[in-house]
């Protein structure tokens, strides 16, 4: 049985739309890729490692797009911002981008979702630009938020550091306590969108099981 992907439905989102906001994208990259064994940015998976496939994808909704992790590894690809809180999981990594960024609206991809598509990532923008007073707008799949695949605000950095400052690395936790705009899986399904788009990939099986389903 094939993969699950985007439905095409929200016909809105198939091309570029004219007078985009201003958006940086960056590539979370800076995982320590235990389970998989190896550096999951360089895994190949259909002809392209995973790295190149973010970087692509980010840059079919931006040209400012940028890697958080390793400037000694990633340097060569893109332009690299690297964690002020070493050490402390994504929530690090997103708070250096925001640090870094120069647009309110801020994208933020995990390395290891090849499932996610452009259209997704323009249905995201649309919403924080329809709810500009949500911090961070996220979707849920399968119960869960995916804070790695989600828009956030320049301001979302400051609660961060906050928490990181505390010692609490959770991301969640925070959109608690901040104006956020959470799309409902029911909602991805309107627009079109399937909750497989959001699987990610941590082990060496999870990768071959994902190949067959290509």
């Amino acid at each position: 049985m094939g993969a699950p992907k985007a439905r095409h439905q929200a016909k809105v989102y198939d091309r570029r739309m004219a007078g985009s906001p201003e958006v940086t994208a960056f590539i979370l990259a800076g995982g320590k890729s235990t389970r998989m064994g190896t550096d999951k940015a360089f895994v190949e998976y259909d002809g392209r490692t995973l790295l190149a496939r973010a970087l692509d994808l980010a840059r079919s909704v931006t040209p400012d797009v940028r890697i958080v992790g390793s400037a000694e590894k990633f340097a060569p690809f893109a332009p690299v911002v690297e964690d002020i809180f070493r050490e402390c999981g994504p929530l690090g990594g997103i708070h250096a981008a925001l640090r870094s960024s120069l647009t309110e609206l801020n994208v933020m991809l995990a390395v290891d979702t090849p499932l996610v598509s452009w259209a997704l990532l323009q249905y995201l923008i649309s919403q924080a630009c329809a709810t500009p007073h949500a911090i961070v707008v996220v979707p849920v799949s399968e119960g869960r938020r995916q804070p790695l695949c989600a828009v956030y605000q320049r301001e979302f950095a400051e609660a961060a550091e906050n928490a990181l400052r505390s010692g609490q690395n959770r991301i969640d936790r925070l959109f608690d306590l901040i104006e956020t705009r959470t799309i409902t899986e029911e909602e991805l399904n309107v627009a079109g969108f399937s909750s497989g788009i959001f699987r990610n990939l941590n082990t060496p099986e999870e990768l071959k099981t994902e190949k067959g389903r290509a």
